[in-house]
């Protein structure tokens, strides 16, 4: 059975390729404060570029990954 109209179905981009079309199509970047693809560094930048931008996040104690 078919939830969709015709003509609206296919695949759905993984949530890295949405990702990825933000940022070469909008100029938007998406990053997840725990990306195992950064380095402690470029994570401490992240998280004060977001408490910059849009405040604290809820106090939470942080997962450190490596």
């Amino acid at each position: 059975m078919k939830w969709h109209p015709r003509g609206y179905g296919g695949t759905r981009r993984d949530p890295d390729q949405v990702k990825r079309d933000g940022w070469k199509e909008q100029g938007l970047l998406a990053v997840a404060i725990n990306d195992h693809r950064l380095t402690w560094p470029e994570r401490e930048l992240i998280r004060q570029l977001g408490e910059k931008l849009y405040g604290k996040r809820p106090d939470r104690r942080e997962v450190r990954n490596g």
